[in-house]
């Protein structure tokens, strides 16, 4: 028997090479070339259908409003946009026992009381997906099951039983007959995926494909398969915390960067209605070195507590470390809050920190930073009901923050009285019970909290 043909296929871009690489040819990342089994000649499948397509004009296509399916999960429906979309493919990853199967599960229990639901199950047999509706005290009796990996089967199941939302567990799991790889190597992962969107743009029905991710944190598999989709979202959580989230990093159908959040109990995850709760420490009394933050998660305004230590080092190059937030960014601000403010930390070991394990990118973080490294450099306290947002230029510039009246709006709902915010965001009418603090530039901040 002819040896198998081997090729070395890039996870990136997909590209093919007949020997091994330390750089990819086609998109020049580096290590991302793996082995795979070499596909023999295959017949176009798209022939017949050259002869039959037909062009149309844009203006002559009749584009109508879909209603959106609630899945009963008002945190699912929020990161998905208001809900599902017929024909939508939404693709979700996180660490292994997170929690992925058991929110699609909890959410197809809902979805098939409404609308015919179907779970494919690859990993766990049909005996371990019931014991977890019963751990979860699910109504199951609305949900069909099909313990299956062969992709040709599972269409056949899927035409043949017509859901409207079918779940994918997992499509690492999946292969092709029609391919002679091992499930989960980069070409099967890639035609299952083609082969499932085909099928859902097609006839649509919402599948949701349970992705497996890699040490790094990101989707296992080629990157393509995040472009076929029309919903990427990662499932984040530390496994020693009962707070999970889930945030949308591509949305067809709605917003990006949308955040939900859950917390995990033995019936299951639970949405959680004040977010913001989990990120304020609730400190007795004020403390040196902390300053709550607005940002802007999609559509959600959150609360965060900002913690920062400024303590003496003893080492030729202090230390600069961050949790949750921007370390070559902290860097830079330091550097500002010394040439525009007249503080230096260049002695100093300087270490932030943002409450509750939450990621944040957005520069509008900059003023809190900059304020809790202050607090906590003078042994001052910030005012406990103080909330700030703004982004630091270079210059020491303070520069407004999207979506402020929002920010604003949230802080004086959940209680505080004052607000550091950029001039530009300064509101046309004032909101009651809260006292707004303008400012231009970081010397301004720096010399309004000190008066406070």
């Amino acid at each position: 028997m002819a040896k198998a043909k081997s090729v070395y296929t890039c996870t990136e871009c997909g590209g093919n090479t007949s020997k091994w690489q330390g750089q990819c040819p086609s998109c020049g990342v580096w290590n991302t070339l793996v082995e795979t089994v070499a596909e023999g000649p295959t017949r176009n499948r798209f022939s017949s259908l050259a002869k039959t397509s037909s062009r149309l004009k844009l203006s002559d296509v009749s584009a109508k409003n879909a209603p959106r399916i609630d899945t009963g999960i008002p945190e699912f429906d929020r990161v998905l946009g208001g809900g599902l979309v017929a024909g939508q493919v939404v693709l979700i990853g996180g660490d292994p026992g997170v929690g992925k199967s058991t929110l699609l599960l909890q959410a197809l229990a809902q979805l098939g009381q409404k609308v015919p639901a179907l779970y494919v199950s690859g990993e766990e047999s049909a005996e371990q997906v019931a014991l977890r509706a019963q751990r979860l005290s699910l109504d199951s009796s609305s949900i069909e099951l099909l313990a299956e990996i062969q992709l040709e089967r599972i269409l056949a199941a899927l035409d043949e039983a017509k859901p409207d939302v079918a779940v994918i567990d997992s499509i690492q799991t999946l292969y092709s007959e029609g391919l002679s790889s091992a499930p989960g190597s980069v070409a099967q992962v890639r035609e299952c995926v083609a082969q499932l969107t085909r099928f859902a743009k097609e006839r649509g029905t919402v599948v949701i494909l349970v992705g497996h991710v890699t040490k790094e944190g990101a989707l296992a598999g080629p990157r393509v398969v995040e472009h076929i989709v029309d919903t990427v979202l990662y499932f984040e959580g530390d496994t020693h915390s009962s707070h999970r989230l889930v945030r949308a990093f591509k949305n067809r159908f709605g917003a990006v960067n949308e955040l939900g959040v859950f917390a995990m109990t033995d019936r299951g995850l639970r949405g959680v209605a004040n977010p913001s709760a989990l990120f304020l420490s609730g400190h007795a009394a004020d403390v040196s070195g902390a300053c709550i933050l607005v940002t802007q998660e999609g559509t959600r305004p959150l609360l965060v507590e900002i913690q920062a230590l400024v303590d003496s080092s003893h080492a030729p190059n202090p230390r600069r470390l961050t949790v949750g937030l921007e370390q070559n960014r902290l860097a830079m601000l330091l550097a500002v809050l010394h040439r525009h403010a007249g503080i230096a930390c260049y002695d100093q070991d300087v270490f932030v920190n943002a409450v509750g394990g939450v990621r944040i990118s957005e520069p509008a973080a900059d003023l809190a930073v900059l304020l809790a490294i202050v607090s906590s450099l003078t042994d001052r306290a910030l005012p406990g009901k103080l909330a700030v947002f703004g982004e630091v230029g270079l210059a020491g510039e303070i520069r407004p923050a999207p979506r402020g009246q929002e920010r604003l709006r949230e802080a004086a709902k959940l209680g505080f009285t004052q607000a550091i915010i950029p001039t530009a965001n300064r509101p046309k009418q004032p909101i009651e019970g809260l006292e707004i603090i303008a400012v231009d530039r970081v010397s301004d901040a720096v010399s309004r909290c000190r008066s406070l």
